[in-house]
């Protein structure tokens, strides 16, 4: 465990509780096309009542629901909506939580201090904040959800939701959706509580949907190409799937910001779980040759960095490490970028795993056939480590695959949700390749003889279904 996230972890646990995460209090994710909120991306997000945000443009965060949460916290609790790091950290004191990592880059004593002094109910403008304006997406990533995406909300209303096991989470009908910046009142009072919160902000992240086909992203970066925010650092999501022109447009606000000093830094984050077929398969509207000359132009046009947000999932288990490999080639091509913190690489990658939808939990497939499959990934890693070298790979980095594998190998779910999943599996990806003419089997050959395993538990409950 780094010295530094070890060391906060531990004084928060004596000066507040074991559970404190400064995130509930200080972090944010708002999606606007929906008008929910989160703390962050692993708690289930919550609806902002329209009554809340009319008396305080300011419960896009505080909301009454997270004030509870918040209380919980403060009392040594859990709320249950956090179990995505009680997981991590049950793996064993040496494990590296989301939690552990917000806790130690957002600590500050003046803050924790203010926390203590007024408690859970306090109006708190964050430090941190991600923010979806909308959801119009030209992707349709499998796991995605209509919600973040319009081209999957034009699939889904054309199809219908999918046959599964349970109701399908993506019957839209219980969503309202935004579909004009224009007319959504939580895109308004987020413009009316933007000269507030814009003074006590340390990052924002803009997400979506695709953010550089959101009006209200150019919106944001020509008010602080106006009024700079030296303090402030930026991050934006994208797909890199778009004309070459609009990365260009990206390119030069960042080479504005950065030469010019209005911002802090700026950061891009890129979602890719693989490579080749697979990876298109996966996302849905992927050309890799568009992604690829995207990718170059932003990194030749600026002096900014690039993050992968690989979200480890079943697709991913046989191939994630033909996408390593490109990451040492790229780091290779594009060694290091020097800022305030010193010289970093400029090609960097996260590896969160996926719990849900079920049918793209890796904890579905067979230890005894895929486990070697990840071994010989953090085998893979590990040859590759050279701390401190920008074309090899970070012990951190290294460490934080190791918690996928480590948590693929000791996840042991009940017979009857891996059978409820591999149902699902089948029936899911059967319809998928109907609904967008692609082939499976084709695309993932190595996985036949689980399709097959998954074909016949879905046969067997259609026979006794009818019987």
């Amino acid at each position: 465990m780094d010295e530094r996230i070890a060391l906060i972890k531990d004084k928060l646990a004596k000066q507040v509780s074991p559970t404190f995460c400064l995130a509930k209090f200080h972090h944010v994710t708002i999606y606007l096309q929906t008008g929910e909120t989160h703390s962050c991306y692993h708690p289930p997000p919550h609806h902002i009542p329209l009554e809340e945000l009319k008396r305080d443009a300011s419960a896009l965060h505080n909301t009454e629901q997270k004030k509870q949460e918040r209380k919980l916290m403060l009392e040594g609790k859990k709320p249950k909506g956090c179990q995505y790091c009680w997981n991590v950290e049950a793996l064993g004191k040496e494990y590296v939580s989301d939690r552990h990592e917000r806790n130690a880059s957002i600590h500050r004593d003046e803050r924790v201090d203010e926390i203590v002094k007024h408690g859970y109910d306090n109006h708190i403008n964050p430090e941190y904040i991600e923010i979806s304006f909308g959801n119009e997406c030209q992707f349709k990533c499998g796991y995605c959800h209509p919600k973040a995406s319009s081209s999957y909300w034009k699939e889904i209303e054309k199809f219908g939701p999918y046959d599964m096991v349970e109701n399908h989470r993506l019957d839209i009908d219980w969503i309202k959706l935004f579909k004009r910046e224009e007319e959504n009142p939580y895109v308004d009072a987020w413009w009316e509580w933007w000269p507030e919160v814009r003074k006590t902000l340390s990052i924002l992240r803009i997400t979506g949907g695709e953010p550089l086909l959101q009006q209200s992203t150019w919106k944001l970066f020509d008010n602080i190409s106006k009024y700079p925010l030296p303090d402030l650092e930026i991050n934006t999501n994208s797909n890199l799937g778009m004309s070459n022109r609009i990365v260009k447009r990206l390119s030069k606000y960042v080479k504005e910001f950065e030469d010019e000093n209005k911002i802090k830094r700026f950061k891009l984050f890129t979602s890719l779980d693989t490579w080749g077929p697979r990876a298109e398969y996966i996302r849905t509207g992927l050309d890799l040759k568009v992604w690829e000359e995207n990718f170059h132009t932003y990194l030749c046009e600026t002096n900014a960095n690039i993050t992968f947000m690989m979200t480890f999932n079943i697709l991913t288990v046989t191939t994630f490490r033909s996408l390593l490999e490109k990451i040492l080639e790229w780091r290779e091509q594009y060694p290091e970028v020097t800022n305030g913190a010193g010289q970093l690489h400029r090609v960097r990658f996260d590896t969160p795993y996926l719990k849900e939808p079920l049918q793209y939990d890796m904890n579905l497939l067979p230890k005894n056939e895929f486990m070697p499959y990840m071994k010989d990934t953090l085998h893979f890693m590990r040859e590759n480590i050279k701390e401190g070298d920008p074309t090899k790979f970070s012990d951190l980095e290294f460490w934080k695959f190791k918690r996928v594998v480590d948590y693929m190998q000791s996840t042991n779910y009940s017979p009857e949700k891996v059978e409820e999943g591999r149902i699902d599996f089948y029936n899911w990806f059967t319809e998928l390749d109907r609904r967008r003419n692609t082939n499976f089997l084709e695309t993932f050959p190595e996985m036949k003889g689980f399709m097959d395993q998954c074909h016949q538990l879905s046969n067997q409950k259609n026979k006794n279904k009818n019987s």
